[in-house]
């Protein structure tokens, strides 16, 4: 218990520290990619770009030390501390996978209408930067806190390539890409066809989130059957361990070898289920 503690402690004191220790600097990104890159791809696909993606792994660090000792007290199994630690470190990753599957569906219902404000603001003889300004009070309440960004952002600095980047950042979605980068091209090159294209954009748009809504609908039961498929027999394992003889029988060599490869085959089995039930995602190209 004492080095449960301990561990406790110095997460604790490494979380208060973390600000200091890894500032947030708002320096461009050189050619390589750093090991935290996807955390903090994964953190701004969830609407929380802020959050450094250092404190994500504090937090599942956290909770796998947690997740292993309360496994260790309830169930002494010595095989279940590894997985309950890796099942613990997980949740976070899981349930921003979740916010962000969430956050993309609300943001992809939302992106004609977004569309259709534009050229609205556009044909009524505003500039671009004054068109996209005016989202803030126009555009749907999802996206509106970026939007508001941007033109605070515009304002101070009067650069629109510059605040155009950080709004896409802000919003961190393909579509949103896609739009703003046809919008800076209308900028730099000029021409009259931006209402045209936009609005064939808004057309598109509206078609693939139907199809993508009925195809999610009926893809749903397969996500469905794999997460019922790998809770229900470790939840039945969790049982057996509280048994002595069960758990003198998992704590043997076989047993820890037993319960280990099950553990492989029950996440390569949840990858190949999550894979079946997927429906392909548009890239962000436009980074």
């Amino acid at each position: 218990m004492t080095w449960l503690v301990a561990l406790l402690l110095a997460a604790g004191v490494l979380l208060v520290a973390s600000p200091w220790l890894w500032p947030h600097t708002d320096r461009p990104r050189s050619g390589r990619r750093s090991p935290l890159d996807p955390l903090g791809e994964l953190l701004a696909r969830a609407g929380l770009s802020t959050v450094n993606p250092i404190v994500l792994l504090a937090v599942m660090l956290l909770l796998a030390v947690v997740g292993a000792a309360i496994t260790i007290v309830l169930v002494p199994v010595v095989a279940l501390a590894p997985v309950a630690a890796a099942g613990a470190a997980a949740l976070p990753i899981t349930a921003l996978r979740t916010r962000s599957a969430a956050r993309r569906r609300a943001l992809r219902q939302v992106w004609p209408d977004v569309v259709d404000h534009l050229v609205s603001g556009i044909r009524a003889g505003l500039g671009l930067p004054e068109a996209i300004g005016a989202l803030t009070e126009a555009a749907p309440d999802e996206v509106r806190g970026a939007f508001r960004e941007f033109r605070r952002e515009f304002a101070r600095t009067a650069r629109f390539g510059e605040s155009l980047d950080g709004l896409k950042s802000s919003l961190a979605d393909p579509i949103a890409d896609r739009i703003i980068e046809t919008v800076r091209m209308a900028r730099e090159v000029g021409g009259t066809e931006l209402p045209s294209v936009l609005r064939a954009l808004a057309q598109y748009l509206r078609s693939d989130a139907a199809v993508r809504a009925e195809v999610d609908a009926r893809q749903s039961w397969v996500r469905n059957a794999a997460r019922l498929g790998v809770a229900a027999p470790w939840l039945v394992l969790l049982l057996l361990g509280t048994r002595p003889e069960a758990s003198a029988a998992y704590n043997s060599t076989g047993g820890a070898v037993l319960v280990l490869v099950g553990l492989g085959v029950t996440l390569v089995a949840y990858r190949l289920m999550i894979a079946l039930g997927r429906l392909p995602e548009e890239g962000r190209w436009f980074r």
